[in-house]
């Protein structure tokens, strides 16, 4: 047992040095305003430290978009434990770049059914992605219903709307 939780502490590690400046790459391109370059497929979400209260962003991909409503659904790729994701739990995000646009943003946060049927949806769309977003996450993932369901209850989705 105690083997087991330490594989899935070790999972869960944030990226190494590398690949958090990769990431930071697209951060720096919407502070540049050529966020329109992304298209809408990711966005920035700019929010305030928990702790520090200092602002931050963080760029995050697209999950579903509602061109109807203007509607962003995210998830938090690194699960609970992400960072970004405690800020906007402790204080609401200050603001979301996508595209070339920019609004203060309502947010919502998706119940477990609602996350399965998103993920359902995206993987559907993105057949792949299953195993990496449970990987992300430090699961085993299969593809079956019941994995899909212990996905949905570890994968927190957010939906940001413009005001």
């Amino acid at each position: 047992m105690e083997r087991c939780v330490s594989t899935l502490r070790r999972q869960r590690r944030q990226p190494n040095l590398l690949l958090r400046v990769l990431f930071r790459l697209p951060v720096w391109i919407y502070r540049l305003r050529l966020g329109w370059l992304m298209g809408h497929r990711l966005l920035m979400i700019t929010h305030r430290g928990r702790r520090t209260g200092k602002v931050r962003r963080t760029v995050v991909e697209v999950v579903r978009q509602d061109r109807a409503t203007g509607e962003f659904i995210v998830a938090a790729g690194y699960g609970k434990t992400s960072g970004w994701y405690r800020n906007i739990q402790s204080r609401p995000a200050l603001q979301i770049d996508v595209g070339g646009r920019r609004f203060t943003p309502i947010q919502r946060f998706l119940t477990s059914e609602e996350v399965y049927k998103e993920f359902e949806a995206y993987e559907a769309r993105h057949p792949r992605v299953g195993r990496t977003f449970a990987g992300m996450i430090g699961l085993e993932y299969d593809g079956s219903e019941g994995q899909r369901w212990r996905l949905a209850s570890e994968l927190p989705m957010i939906a940001l709307s413009p005001q």
